[in-house]
């Protein structure tokens, strides 16, 4: 499966709701709620390819109040301090990883890629962790480190900033919000997903790589939600990462893929 597209179709989505819908959150307390929809994006095949995939992705979110979250896409978490614009707690998310036959069961447009045969499988990971997030006025910003069991093994980090803002559209309340995003990671993360040793490289056809920890990614994230009724909300969003340092360098990139990632997607959401 496409971790890629997990962590960012944030799905809704690592460029949509970790900011978003948490922060609308912050303003209600309304006990449990729980929100399903599904939608479809479209993003690179893998971290790094330059072709893209079609993918069904379903949502399921459930809260409660103001305090607990949990999603496939933000992971499970609980604001043990949320007071004067600051939410800060403990997260899980799972990270599932990435799979040499370059296939997902979530495709339902374009190619499995033959990019990654050789390479091996990387093993889906529980990561722990915690994040931090202050808002000030229309602005949101916040950061997130967590630490993978197995699979990797790696320390990745997340920062994202982003400007937020409520208008009318057709009648109906609507959000929208973008900024940008930095993503990091140490030594383990970077080796599991940009390395290529003596052993793939003859079984590739790939240039030999050792990747190091560093910045993974730059780039914009953003989405537009509208609420077409009181339970039905609609919501896009679309995001650019430029890949960095030995991530942009690593041999899988540069001979096979491209620097340049981006995506694209819709979902529709029920809230009961």
């Amino acid at each position: 499966m496409n971790t890629r597209i997990l962590a960012l179709a944030g799905i809704a989505a690592l460029a949509l709701t970790p900011l978003s819908a948490q922060a609308q959150d912050a303003k209600t307390d309304k006990g449990w709620q729980l929100s399903v929809g599904a939608g479809v994006v479209a993003a690179p095949t893998y971290l790094g390819d330059d072709d893209y995939q079609l993918l069904a992705i379903p949502n399921v979110r459930l809260t409660y109040a103001d305090r607990f979250f949990a999603s496939p896409f933000e992971g499970i978490g609980y604001n043990v301090i949320n007071t004067k614009g600051w939410r800060v707690g403990p997260i899980a998310k799972y990270n599932f990883g990435r799979d040499e036959d370059g296939d997902s069961p979530l495709r339902i447009a374009g190619d499995k890629t033959d990019d990654l045969r050789g390479l091996g499988d990387i093993d889906g990971t529980v990561e722990l962790g915690g994040f931090s997030e202050y808002s000030y006025g229309n602005l949101l910003g916040k950061i997130e480190l967590r630490q993978g069991l197995s699979g990797h093994e790696g320390f990745i980090g997340e920062a994202a900033l982003q400007y937020r803002t409520g208008f009318t559209l057709f009648g109906r309340r609507a959000a929208v919000a973008a900024g940008p995003k930095l993503v990091f990671g140490d030594d383990s993360y970077n080796s599991a997903y940009f390395d290529v040793n003596a052993q793939q490289s003859a079984a590739s056809g790939l240039s030999q790589f050792d990747a190091e920890g560093g910045l993974i990614s730059y780039g914009v994230q953003s989405s537009l939600s509208l609420s077409i009724t009181d339970a039905v909300s609609l919501i896009g969003f679309a995001g650019y990462d430029r890949l960095a340092g030995d991530a942009a360098d690593s041999s899988l990139v540069q001979e096979r893929g491209s620097e340049n990632q981006a995506r694209i997607g819709v979902t529709l959401n029920y809230t009961f």
